[in-house]
């Protein structure tokens, strides 16, 4: 089982998953990143903020295959294997990115070209749904129980990585390859051709890993893997639902959004509004296994309590003061405290979700209730954010956020701590 694995072979394993995982995630936020760019070629002409909408419901719309695509791939992983289901998620993904690299514009083929744009995404938003529930299945059979909150947290890590490798990209673009108009013309294919090279590269990585103990020890004599067979854990699910509910939004909220927010609101260029977006996220990606280590010690729920509480009391006077910001390091430091509140719930939320699972349905059960509560209010920030500031009442987004917190906060409350009553180890138990 994955606790007799020495250091060296759990390394490799963890690193096979995790590089995936980047280049999932870079394919998948690129279009965020690049939408300031890409917006007008692929929908009617308007207004910026319009046009960012728009980009943004196909960025929504596409977060509506993830429970489709949690489904399948999570029933993929649990009855042929993870490594397998990760092999094909990343396949769909730089298919893709690659499918955006080469679609004409909207002034040459006018609709077809938003049709391109949103079959693209739903391709993706199936690969992505399938890619978290295997992924945090994967990295959390693999880690050793003494550190699995830390090995667990390299899943965003590698996330964040790769919309922070999207964005140095842009940075590299905006300041020393293209000029402002080069980039609005061409220069926004050059991030999903370098997608879809990277996934397809990623392929021969992901051959290699190791399949986890877990699934291949209880291969053999297990129930198989249904949507009936996870209606037997109901409390299960709809704590992943909850759990997920204020985390999702939250994440999107100031990782994704604050490049279009410090422009489109507080007034930025958008070189510098890229620049302050990729700084922040730095130091969200140190914090991920720092915080992880940290509930190997004390427990996953101080954590989640953690986040609950302080995004209950700070998210409305943390998104304001973005609004307000009048320099870069004023923008960066309000980004990087919003970013410091969900940590506490990012770098652990993976674990906790695969606790909770006996190992035949744990894909499943991790992908697909989380895929569904991300799709309804994650894919949903930027568009119901762009939409309040449209209608002219910006700041009932910051009170949307709030709300959503404090609802999690219930869950976190009222639920037991997965370290302490981890269905992982109980499976280690059985089959040791």
């Amino acid at each position: 089982m994955a606790s007799t694995m020495t250091p060296a072979r759990r390394l490799r394993s963890i690193f096979s998953g995790s590089a995936g995982n980047l280049v999932e995630w870079y394919d998948w936020l690129a279009y965020s990143a690049f939408a300031i760019y890409f917006a007008p070629h692929f929908f009617p002409k308007g207004d910026a903020t319009a046009q960012l909408l728009d980009a943004a419901a196909v960025f929504a719309i596409g977060f509506l295959m993830r429970p489709f695509g949690g489904w399948l791939m999570g029933l993929f992983a649990d009855r042929h294997g993870r490594r397998p289901a990760l092999m094909l998620s990343v396949l769909l993904m730089c298919g893709g990115s690659l499918l955006i690299a080469v679609s004409p514009g909207y002034d040459r083929i006018g609709l077809g070209a938003t049709a391109i744009l949103l079959l693209a995404r739903l391709v993706q938003g199936i690969s992505l749904g399938g890619e978290y529930g295997t992924s945090a299945t994967y990295l959390s059979e693999m880690a050793d129980r003494a550190h699995r909150g830390f090995w667990s947290s390299f899943q965003y890590v590698t996330m964040v990585t790769g919309q922070l490798v999207a964005m140095a990209l842009l940075i590299v673009l905006q300041r020393f390859l293209l000029s402002e108009a080069q980039l609005d013309a061409w220069g926004w294919r050059i991030p999903f051709v370098v997608g879809a090279l990277l996934g397809f590269s990623v392929l021969v990585l992901r051959r290699t890993m190791a399949e986890t103990d877990a699934f291949a020890s209880t291969a053999v004599d297990r129930p198989r893997a249904s949507l009936r067979e996870l209606a037997k854990y109901p409390r299960e699910v709809l704590t992943v639902a909850g759990l997920t509910l204020g985390g999702t939004l939250s994440y999107y909220t100031f990782t994704t959004y604050p490049q279009k927010f410090l422009v489109n609101t507080a007034g930025f260029d958008k070189a510098v509004a890229t620049e302050v977006s990729a700084a922040s996220l730095l130091v969200f990606i140190v914090l991920q296994p720092l915080l992880g280590a940290l509930s190997d010690r004390i427990g996953r729920r101080p954590l989640l309590i953690a986040f609950g509480v302080l995004g209950t009391l700070c998210s409305y006077v943390v998104l304001n003061g973005i609004a307000g910001a009048t320099t870069p390091l004023g923008a960066f430091a309000w980004i990087v405290a919003g970013l410091a509140i969900v940590s506490n719930y990012t770098s652990i939320n993976a674990v906790v979700k695969a606790e909770l699972f006996p190992a035949h349905i744990r894909a499943l059960g991790v992908g697909f209730p989380y895929a569904l509560t991300l799709s309804l209010f994650g894919g949903t920030a930027e568009y119901i954010a762009l939409w309040f500031k449209r209608i002219g009442h910006e700041n009932w987004f910051y009170g949307y956020v709030t709300a959503c917190i404090f609802v999690s906060l219930l869950v976190y409350l009222s639920m037991r701590d997965p370290m302490h009553h981890s269905r992982i180890d109980h499976d280690h138990e059985q089959t040791g």
